[in-house]
């Protein structure tokens, strides 16, 4: 979301591309990412069950034919859930999330990005969408509530152009309710802008945003042009932390803050 240029990105909403952009964790509860503490907090007190079942050894050191090979498993024919699988895809995805916080924790949420660390970034993003466990985010509660910008590509929220004291240095947040169709963009200090806008699900992972009304200052009610458009994917989601990109091609990048938020109507 940029700080003084009005109307606030439409690129965040393509996950925050307003002002803050637009996403369940199997077989984990909300307070299972305790290594996370403190960058990620555990948003939602309740616990989901899992399932994952190691596969079994496969007997080893039989000769002749009809006998097991050595190290082939026995349950190789059933499916991923019952073998593990799962839930090494969810360990995978926590080391993942580690790494990610611990790239972006000094890039002031992209604004002092290099071409190395912005290219490290990306790498580590396509392998955490990879294991995404909300295979339909929009189908999924985890994605209503307030979302914390950390991290994003996009110059119109970043305005690395501008001094370092005319840029948003609060706080950005996206809000999103699916129930409604809504979303919410606001900037903190020092410019309190906001946007809210509709949203028309066009897959169970894509949306199209459609800004209503912005907010200068949290006072100055202006609504928004025809122009004040645009799309937003949501390619990572959990309890903590969801990725999007919107569709000028930026990543966005949030943790949860308030699942119980309520965008205005």
């Amino acid at each position: 979301m940029a700080p003084a240029s009005l109307p606030l990105p439409v690129s965040v909403l393509c996950a925050p591309g307003a002002s803050r952009p637009l996403l369940a964790s199997p077989g984990r509860s909300a307070s299972s990412s305790s290594h996370l503490h403190g960058s990620l907090p555990s948003s939602r007190g309740r616990t989901r069950p899992g399932l994952a079942l190691a596969a079994a050894a496969a007997p080893g050191g039989r000769q002749g034919g009809g006998g097991w090979r050595s190290g082939v498993s026995s349950f190789s024919f059933l499916p991923p859930f019952l073998t593990g699988k799962g839930e090494k895809d969810a360990e995978k995805a926590e080391r993942l999330k580690e790494e990610l916080l611990a790239a972006i924790a000094p890039l002031d949420r992209g604004a002092e990005v290099t071409p190395e660390d912005k290219e490290r970034v990306e790498q580590i993003v396509q392998q955490l969408e990879a294991v995404n466990p909300a295979k339909e985010p929009l189908k999924s509660d985890l994605l209503n509530g307030k979302w914390e910008l950390l991290y994003t590509t996009s110059t119109t929220i970043l305005q690395p152009n501008r001094p370092k004291f005319l840029r948003p240095y609060g706080k950005i947040y996206q809000a999103i309710n699916t129930d409604t169709l809504r979303a919410q963009n606001m900037e903190t200090w020092p410019y309190f802008n906001q946007v809210t806008a509709n949203l028309v699900p066009l897959n169970s992972r894509r949306v199209a945003v459609k800004f209503d009304y912005f907010k200068i200052f949290s006072l100055i009610r202006i609504k928004s042009p025809g122009s004040g458009k645009g799309e937003l994917e949501i390619t990572y989601l959990d309890e903590e932390l969801r990725v999007s990109r919107g569709d000028k091609g930026n990543l966005f990048v949030l943790k949860m803050v308030d699942p119980t938020y309520r965008v205005p109507l």
